[in-house]
């Protein structure tokens, strides 16, 4: 098991928190509360899939393979979330869920 004893980012708890790119938004921001809600969904996708993996003829591997899928894609959007568009970025340019 992983035990972390003491973990330091050396900037402190000001009710902020760094995007992608550095930027700094308060915690209750709408872009940081829905990238934490997808991770959230993330998870529990994660947990679906380990509760129903069973092996054939139990197990259905098309549905794991869609919510892989699913995973998959909730990992990029999570990661399109944490890095905002640049101001001369075309729209949409750099997203690779629409």
């Amino acid at each position: 098991m992983v035990v972390l004893n003491r973990i330091y980012t050396r900037t402190g708890d000001d009710g902020t928190t760094a995007l992608g790119n550095g930027e700094r938004r308060v915690k209750f921001d709408l872009r940081i509360e829905a990238y934490g809600t997808v991770d959230e969904a993330n998870a529990a996708i994660g947990l679906a899939r380990l509760a129903t993996c069973r092996p054939p003829p139990e197990g259905d591997a098309a549905i794991d393979a869609m919510l892989s899928r699913i995973q998959n894609d909730l990992f990029d959007l999570g990661a399109d979330l944490c890095v905002p568009a640049m101001a001369d970025e075309a729209e949409g340019a750099g997203l690779r869920i629409v």
